[in-house]
């Protein structure tokens, strides 16, 4: 019974044989549980049987909405993409479902989507904001409070987290200015200490300390020249490739080669945009590093994540690649 649900176009949930009959597999955070009674924190029964329908679905939406700090989190492996109103299924998919449903506050303790949910977070700053519901922008900034907690924790690609914010405080302001008022969701004084937060954040992550790890054993600069290089060759960011140049003169003269520049060329840019803006040196060579910059300041550079959410085009629904991989080879 896989593709038994509300919509017959839809896949369907997820089911098993048990001695009483089929029961519905409901999934919380990474670890499925066959249940026949969910209860929420104050004891209220939200499911009731092995395979009924949610008793109280508005109170299901508020723990989504608003329990984004609570350890349990409901979560689904994928969630319908609906656009329009049909007969059988009535109302759209919004992009707060997305992030209420597709696991969006757990999914930053994974090293592979961190920075794919930054990412997008940092575009919906920029232009999609308003765009949000009220429990939907409430579960963004709740969610980037755990970003910035795993940041000053772990360390962690403080850099892009900086980005974010300053996008998201331009946009702020802007909105909290003028005639931004007016597309905002809730009261002008809830946005004014969301920007002071994000004031706060920005504070912390500027005064990140990381401290030196004392180690007796061996260090990267004993590493060989030849580990060196491979790791160089790793990098897919222009910033980190000079940062750790300057670290030792052996590292500087590896991250000045040519041929690795021109790695990091082909990996972000096509052959046709390097003739639009190529450079050469006083020998005729070509300066690979003057043309990646030149390039950078033209052309987007290609982007690369551990795992991304995609979208089936043919059932219309939006998953984490990694985790629906599984339910293909069950």
């Amino acid at each position: 019974m896989p593709f038994l649900g509300q919509d017959w176009r839809s896949p369907g949930w997820s089911w098993r044989k048990a001695e009483g009959g089929w029961q519905r597999t409901v999934v919380f955070g990474d670890h499925p549980n066959e249940i026949d009674v969910l209860c929420d924190v104050s004891g209220e029964n939200l499911f009731v049987g092995a395979v009924s329908e949610p008793a109280n679905q508005k109170t299901l939406k508020d723990i989504c909405n608003h329990n984004t700090k609570s350890q349990c989190d409901f979560s689904d492996k994928w969630i319908y993409v609906q656009k329009e109103s049909t007969k059988e299924r009535h109302g759209y998919c919004t992009l707060g479902e997305a992030f209420n449903r597709l696991d969006f506050s757990s999914a930053i303790q994974d090293l592979r989507r961190f920075n794919y949910v930054a990412k997008l977070f940092q575009l919906i700053a920029k232009s999609q904001l308003t765009s949000l519901s009220g429990g939907a922008q409430k579960n963004y900034f709740n969610i980037l409070d755990k970003i910035v907690c795993k940041v000053l924790e772990e360390h962690y690609n403080p850099r892009l987290i900086k980005e974010l914010l300053q996008d998201l405080s331009c946009t702020v302001h802007a909105l909290t200015k003028g005639v931004g008022k007016c597309v905002l969701v809730g009261s002008i004084n809830v946005w004014l200490l969301r920007l002071d937060t994000i004031h706060h954040w920005q504070l912390q992550l500027h005064n990140l300390d990381i401290p030196k790890q004392m180690s007796n054993g061996t260090k990267f600069c004993d590493l060989p020249l030849d580990t060196h290089n491979t790791i160089l060759y790793k990098f897919s960011d222009a910033s980190d490739i000079i940062n750790l140049g300057q670290a030792i003169p052996t590292l500087h003269m590896l991250s000045e080669n040519r041929n690795l520049w021109r790695k990091l060329c082909l990996f972000h840019f096509s052959e046709r945009q390097f003739s639009m803006n190529m450079v050469l040196t006083e020998s005729g060579s070509v300066d690979w590093k003057g043309l990646y910059f030149s390039l950078q300041r033209h052309n987007p550079q290609r982007e690369h994540y551990g795992d991304t959410l995609h979208f089936c085009r043919h059932c219309s629904i939006l998953f984490w690649k990694d985790r629906h991989l599984g339910l293909f080879f069950k």
